[in-house]
């Protein structure tokens, strides 16, 4: 999985506090009953074309008695900051605001490094300015992570290492704030392993910093490795299961090609969609039907 992806899945996951820290008083009343919807990606692709990419994610906001009108939130992620490309993001905003009819679009960038981006976008000639885009920033390396560090809002705990810090015992400090706000804030067991990973990447400890941080705060290294174990156990027994499953479909399709010849695309398809259960099962039957077709069908 890579940071951009981690960084979607956090904002998917946890969408009212992703708005309630990234984008400030826009995003005021989200506490009173707001409802979040994230927009389909696959609509908006197909709708919007090549020109949608995968890392925006668009958020719907709607306030209970109309107590204000709804609000689409665009929130994308940059890991680079020169990679941003402010005409593009105008593009996709002017473009979603056509697909759902509304004026009310509040673009957020979310930045992971210090670097410089372009802040403003004006078209016009010598005397007017026809359209005006900016949008919400957040450097997240230049927010104080002390100010974040006692937070009850679950996206900006998990972020500290990505936040503004001096020394290296400063870093370990965010890190350690971190694992508490994952700990405290977050009851679901599959998403804490899930976080945990995201702690990790983000701060990038090295061995030395690991073992200082080991000593310095071994409760919360104890817990965060319990979590670190428990997903990459998780994600062995996941591979182990896939590489199996993959060894009986090859099995079957091997048998089906030195009887048959060539496995229509369809039925190749269908095989290794199956479970491993359900391909050994397979095996004796790929031997003795008289047509590839009969292999899956209920007689």
């Amino acid at each position: 999985m890579s940071h951009d992806q981690n960084f979607k899945n956090l904002i998917l996951e946890y969408p009212q506090q992703a708005l309630a820290f990234l984008a400030g008083d826009e995003a005021e009343g989200l506490e009173r009953g707001a409802r979040v919807t994230p927009l389909r990606q696959e609509q908006l692709q197909q709708r919007l074309g090549e020109r949608f990419r995968e890392l925006d994610v668009a958020l719907q906001v709607e306030w209970p008695n109309g107590e204000r009108a709804a609000l689409l939130f665009v929130i994308e992620e940059e890991t680079r900051s020169r990679r941003f490309d402010l005409y593009r993001l105008a593009h996709y905003c002017l473009d979603l605001a056509v697909l759902c009819a509304t004026d009310r679009v509040v673009p957020v960038v979310v930045f992971l490094d210090d670097g410089a981006a372009r802040q403003r976008l004006r078209l016009g000639g010598e005397r007017r300015t026809y359209l005006d885009f900016h949008y919400l920033a957040c450097h997240l390396p230049r927010l104080p992570y002390r100010a974040y560090r006692d937070s009850d809002n679950l996206v900006a705990r998990l972020n500290l290492p990505n936040m503004a810090w001096s020394t290296r015992a400063e870093k370990l400090d965010a890190y350690a704030a971190a694992v508490r706000g994952l700990l405290g804030l977050e009851s679901d067991a599959e998403r804490r392993r899930k976080y945990a990973d995201f702690i990790d990447i983000y701060a990038g400890l090295d061995d030395n910093e690991r073992r200082e941080y080991e000593r310095a705060y071994p409760q919360e290294s104890e817990a965060m490795a319990g979590l670190v174990q428990q997903s990459w156990d998780e994600g062995r027994e996941q591979g182990l299961e896939q590489g199996v499953r993959r060894g009986e479909a090859r099995s079957v399709l091997l048998i089906l090609e030195s009887r048959f010849g060539r496995v229509p695309p369809e039925l190749r398809a269908r095989i290794e969609a199956l479970e491993a259960e359900q391909l050994e099962a397979l095996i004796p039957r790929a031997l003795r039907i008289a047509d590839p077709d009969e292999l899956l069908s209920d007689d």
